[in-house]
């Protein structure tokens, strides 16, 4: 299919400029008339030059070595979305949106983008340059909003989608913030103890000639000092290697798979990454229904959306049997890994025709169950850190101490044996 810019006025008046691909112009024009618009002029789309293309992809490479965050993007959104409702053309937009982006890497993207669409491409064959920048569900969505002329309805869209999976994110973020915190202090704690105190007290126990015979506790405690000060780089270097290899491992596909497997699987952690699984497919199909995106299609977005192999295996075994004739539901309950209440509520979305709502509410409902849960959480954790936190501490300073006891009651018993013989 070719691609055409055109140039057409709502009910309203309102002055509309897009790109679109389609077989040629009197499709194209017969499409637009379709959705109420009165077409003033299509164009045949340039193709890029050699050296815009070349310079976008060289923007795209570099991208490669930085991040742009879903802030900025948000907010990239929702300001590119104010703008083409109000009727300003896309590279008016682009070069806006440009000049007010806080986010450097995010501007060099954007001009390179303004301009791959001054050349004649789409906008979303042009996002399409960034992919760890822009992902699958950004560029699907942009696609459908040009397709349907609808691209600020799409763009607004997809800017509450990210504001709220952004959301989401700072509050597992924060919740998981202090307990870390802790955690981290009471192991530097536990070292600072067992390396750096522990040594000052066996040279006492050796002054005192009580060396020979301490207690059970005591002699691991002194194990485990001897062997973090003298094998230490053995520690860090095991503790690097571990890290290593996990990262390596899990970026492998069955290391992902297994991985995700164990997420799900965790006590306690394992319902919590669960509901937020639950929450981003609903939240992402959802969006995707919304803007006119195809339920094949759109399910094959949320599988890679999820961020869990097993729950998008699920959703992808779910996209083969609607191909087959099947509704949504029964292959989400064959899989086991959707609760009850979302399979009833996607069956009745699916048959009153309003599956986007149900999955809209049933986002709001998993999203406030992770708040809740988050909240409780952390109500558990802290505590539970402090208790494991004096039980450490106890055993080391109760083991330092039990052969100066030891020392200190024979000594007493030693003077009041020879107090007697005197007697």
């Amino acid at each position: 299919m070719a691609t055409y810019n055109y140039v057409a006025k709502d009910a309203l008046g309102k002055v509309i400029t897009g790109t679109s691909e389609a077989e040629n112009e009197q499709i194209l024009v017969r499409r637009l008339r379709e959705k109420g618009y009165w077409v003033q002029k299509v164009n045949a789309a340039r193709a890029a030059a050699p050296r815009q293309a070349q310079a976008a992809a060289s923007g795209g490479s570099m991208a490669a070595f930085s991040r742009v965050s879903g802030r900025d993007l948000a907010i990239f959104c929702r300001q590119f979305a104010t703008m083409i409702d109000a009727g300003v053309s896309l590279i008016r937009c682009l070069a806006v949106l440009e000049e007010q982006s806080g986010s450097a890497r995010l501007r060099q993207i954007i001009r390179e983008i303004q301009g791959a669409v001054e050349s004649g491409e789409t906008l979303s064959r042009a996002l399409t340059r960034w992919p760890r920048v822009f992902s699958r569900l950004f560029v699907g969505l942009v696609r459908a909003g040009e397709v349907g002329g609808v691209l600020d309805e799409t763009l607004n869209r997809l800017a509450t989608f990210m504001e709220e999976n952004e959301r989401l994110r700072r509050k597992v973020k924060s919740a998981m913030t202090y307990p870390a915190l802790v955690l981290a202090f009471a192991t530097i704690v536990v070292i600072g103890l067992v390396t750096f105190i522990l040594p000052q007290f066996v040279k006492v126990f050796t002054d005192l000639g009580i060396d020979k015979d301490l207690p059970k506790p005591t002699q691991i405690l002194i194990q485990i000092s001897n062997f973090l000060t003298t094998k230490w780089y053995m520690v860090i270097g095991g503790a690097l290697l571990f890290v290593v290899v996990f990262s390596q491992y899990t970026r492998t596909r069955i290391g992902k798979r297994h991985w995700d497997w164990a997420r799900l699987k965790f006590p306690i952690f394992g319902k919590l990454n669960h509901k937020i699984a639950i929450a981003r497919f609903s939240r992402t199909l959802s969006t995707l229904l919304a803007s006119g995106v195809p339920i094949l299609q759109a399910l094959e977005t949320v599988a890679g959306a999820v961020d869990n192999e097993i729950i998008g295996d699920a959703v992808m075994a779910a996209r083969a049997a609607i191909r087959e004739g099947e509704q949504i539901g029964d292959p989400l309950q064959r899989s086991g890994m959707f609760p009850p209440m979302v399979v009833q509520m996607v069956a009745i979305g699916e048959e009153t025709g309003s599956l986007d709502a149900m999955l809209s509410k049933i986002a709001d409902f998993y999203e406030t169950e992770v708040d809740a849960t988050l909240a409780s959480l952390t109500a558990a954790i802290e505590p539970l850190l402090i208790v494991c936190l004096g039980f450490v501490v106890g055993f080391i300073v109760i083991s330092m101490f039990m052969p100066l006891m030891h020392a200190i009651s024979s000594l007493q018993s030693g003077d009041s044996m020879g107090a007697g013989g005197e007697g």
